[in-house]
């Protein structure tokens, strides 16, 4: 590369970062004023300082836990996304095919129909058994693929469709031994959404939270290795077992945590990353710090949509990600298949 086209590159993923974190904040401040209760944006910085307004009791008790686990829930699907394309070497692919998001329903699913009492203790402890299956279904999928102390890539995606069609059955079988009430319980929780955000919750997230960000953010220069192929980057020096050891065990660490705690959102781990790739380009060493504040907006600005489009009901979250997600993935498949017929 050319030391001008060098200059242009890392001056188009600079400026893009800074545009990304100018408009999060933002994005942030608006949807934490609209709703049913009404806060100019403008007028939120002024009623912090002063505490004396019941807007700033609905800000604190309401909007901003609920507007920060929505950010924190897109990082997490946008960062794990980024990783699991670099992975795959497939920018269609998504971190739900290590199985954890499968695995993370099955156990919510076991906890509210199967577990006596759940209505006192799913506030508590249904997200607990959401995060369990989610690894425990990442375990199955790294044993069915590991064969004597390596992983191939390949077999990794298939043990992770095999995964998700099994746990897909399990919740079917369960599903036919659910009361109305347990049903209609799973369903909201599968559907996705943030509006059980508690301070409570976000400090019981972070330490996993916390975990992710700063492993997955560790990986970019081995994931600009692999781009290149696994023979080069191990000429590369890149530890390639361990690596892939790293980049799934985090991934299903970030999976779980987001899902745990909102239920089944779609489509941001998809699209976030391949959103910043046609803004600036391919490097991951600003890839995933753009795709994280591209998640984390995509989240807000999607529960803004779920609070206001319908109000005063509410969509559940999942649903609004996946119709404005599922329209840019058919685009990425004809764009995929025009590219693969040339």
């Amino acid at each position: 590369m050319q030391p001008s086209s060098f200059y242009k590159a890392s001056s188009r993923y600079r400026s893009t970062l800074l545009a990304l974190g100018v408009l999060l904040p933002l994005v942030v401040l608006i949807s934490a004023g609209l709703g049913a209760y009404y806060i100019p944006p403008q007028e939120i910085p002024r009623i912090l300082w002063e505490r004396s307004e019941q807007a700033y009791a609905v800000l604190v008790s309401v909007r901003f836990p609920r507007v920060l686990l929505a950010l924190l829930v897109g990082a997490l699907l946008a960062l794990s996304g980024a990783v699991m394309q670099g992975l795959f070497r497939n920018p269609l692919a998504d971190p739900g095919l290590i199985g954890v998001s499968a695995g993370a329903a099955l156990g919510a699913a076991i906890f509210i129909i199967l577990v006596p009492g759940a209505g006192i203790l799913e506030v508590y402890a249904l997200p607990l058994a959401a995060f369990v299956g989610g690894l425990l279904a990442t375990l199955a999928v790294w044993f069915m693929a590991s064969s004597g102390g390596r992983v191939q890539t390949l077999t990794l995606l298939l043990a992770g469709i095999a995964i998700n069609a099994l746990a897909g059955a399990l919740i079917g079988l369960l599903i036919t031994r659910a009361t109305d009430e347990q049903l209609r319980s799973l369903t909201f929780w599968t559907l996705g959404g943030y509006s059980g955000a508690t301070w409570g919750g976000l400090a019981a997230m972070a330490p996993t939270a916390l975990l992710a960000f700063w492993g997955l953010m560790r990986l970019a220069r081995p994931l600009n290795a692999l781009v290149l192929g696994e023979s080069e980057a191990f000429h590369l020096g890149v530890h390639l077992e361990r690596f892939k050891r790293q980049a799934v065990a985090l991934a299903a660490l970030a999976v779980g945590t987001a899902v745990a705690a909102a239920g089944g959102v779609g489509f941001i781990g998809l699209v976030a990353p391949h959103l910043f790739r046609l803004m600036a380009g391919p490097d991951h060493r600003y890839l995933l710090t753009g795709s994280m504040l591209l998640g984390a907006g995509l989240s807000v600005l999607a529960d803004l949509i779920a609070r206001t489009v319908a109000s005063p009901a509410e969509l559940p979250v999942g649903v609004v990600t996946s119709l404005l997600g599922a329209p840019f993935f058919i685009w990425l498949l004809l764009r995929f298949k025009q590219g693969a017929a040339r």
